[in-house]
C-alpha cells in the first residue's frame, strides 16, 4: 500500500511520512492481527496511517511508534464489541464439539492464537486493562509506550499490568500469563 499522494500536504511531508509508513507499517498490521483478525489488520492499519498521515506528527508527542500504536488502539477499540465477542466466541469454541465449519474454524483460531481459557480471562477484562496488556504484550511496548499510546500517566500502566495479572491469574488457576519483564 502506498501513502496517498493527492492529499494536501506539502512534498517533504509526504517523503518523511512514507518513511515512518516504511519503518512501522508491518509492525502495526501484526499488532491489530493479533487483536483482531489478518482481514481486518488489512483495513485498519490503512485507516491508522490514514489518520496518521491527516493528523500530521507532532514531535511534543514523543516517539512515532506509540503514537501510531495509541493510534491503532482507538481504531480497535470502535471495535471493541465484534472483538469481545469474538474473544467470548474463542472461548466457547472449546467447551463443545464441532459440529459445523464454523465451529471447526473457531477451534483452528483458538488453537492458533490463544487457548479457550485465555480468551475468555481477557474478554473479562475491562478495556481499558485488556489495552494495557494487548499492547505490552502483543505490541511488546514498555510501560512507557504503553502510556504514551494511551496517553495516560505510566504509574496508570503499571497498577492496570497489575490489576490484570491477578485478574488473569484467578481465571486460569494462579497461573502468571504474563511476563513481567516490561517496564
Amino acid at each position: 500500500m502506498a501513502v496517498p499522494r493527492d492529499l494536501a500536504h506539502p512534498p517533504d511531508l509526504r517523503d518523511g511520512f512514507e518513511l515512518i509508513f516504511n519503518a512501522h507499517f508491518a509492525e502495526i498490521h501484526r499488532y491489530i492481527a493479533r487483536r483482531l483478525s489478518d482481514d481486518a489488520a488489512d483495513d485498519l492499519a490503512a485507516e491508522v496511517f490514514l489518520a496518521a498521515y491527516r493528523g500530521g506528527y507532532d514531535v511534543s508527542r514523543g516517539g512515532v511508534r506509540p503514537w501510531l500504536y495509541g493510534i491503532a488502539t482507538n481504531l480497535i477499540a470502535r471495535h471493541r464489541r465484534t472483538e469481545i465477542r469474538r474473544w467470548k466466541a474463542l472461548s466457547r469454541s472449546a467447551e463443545r464439539d464441532e459440529h459445523s465449519h464454523e465451529d471447526a474454524a473457531l477451534a483452528r483460531v483458538a488453537a492458533g492464537a490463544l487457548t479457550a481459557r485465555l480468551a475468555g480471562a481477557l474478554a473479562g477484562l475491562n478495556r481499558g486493562d485488556r489495552d494495557v496488556v494487548l499492547l505490552s504484550v502483543m505490541g511488546d511496548l514498555s510501560h512507557a509506550e504503553v502510556a504514551a499510546a494511551l496517553r495516560i500517566p505510566a504509574g496508570t500502566v503499571a497498577s492496570r499490568l497489575s490489576r490484570a495479572r491477578k485478574q488473569l491469574r484467578k481465571a486460569l488457576g494462579d497461573v502468571n500469563p504474563l511476563k513481567e519483564t516490561h517496564g
